[in-house]
């Protein structure tokens, strides 16, 4: 059996060449250029954000497009920090690249730090410090057993 694990998380986003650029805005690098605006993928670390058209997403896995949703979509993409002053400059970092701050930064109820912001196309990301865990020098996060 192959090893459980992420490779790639595509977004569905309506335009790739405008999301393409926020995501090198926020700070990810771009890799396989070649794809030019049919799909764009970025390094994360250990795995891969694609973005892809939403309408080619949506038929390929065999949903509609339509209705988007324009409430939660049950699904927020993490930006682990190791502090909150890193917290803070995630989220003003995403802000000037383009993001709309949903939620400022505050302490939450399990002793973190934590504030949201969205991507242009409506993706939810969150930026965070949790007690326990850390992001080790090569980007990763250390999750003890």
């Amino acid at each position: 059996m192959p090893e459980a694990r992420f490779t790639v998380i595509t977004l569905g986003v309506a335009q790739v060449g405008a999301a393409a650029a926020f995501y090198e805005r926020l700070g990810f690098a771009r890799r396989l250029r070649a794809t030019g605006e049919e799909v764009a993928f970025f390094e994360t670390g250990a795995s891969v954000i694609a973005l892809y058209p939403w309408d080619k997403l949506a038929a390929e896995a065999g949903l509609a497009e339509a209705p988007r949703p324009a409430a939660f979509r049950g699904i927020v993409l993490a930006w682990n920090c190791n502090s909150r002053a890193d917290v803070d400059a995630a989220l003003a970092q995403a802000a000037a690249a383009g993001a709309r701050v949903i939620k400022p930064a505050q302490a939450t109820e399990y002793g973190g730090y934590a504030g949201y912001f969205c991507d242009p196309d409506g993706h939810v990301w969150e930026a965070v410090t949790a007690p326990g865990l850390t992001v080790a020098p090569d980007g990763r996060l250390d999750v003890p057993e």
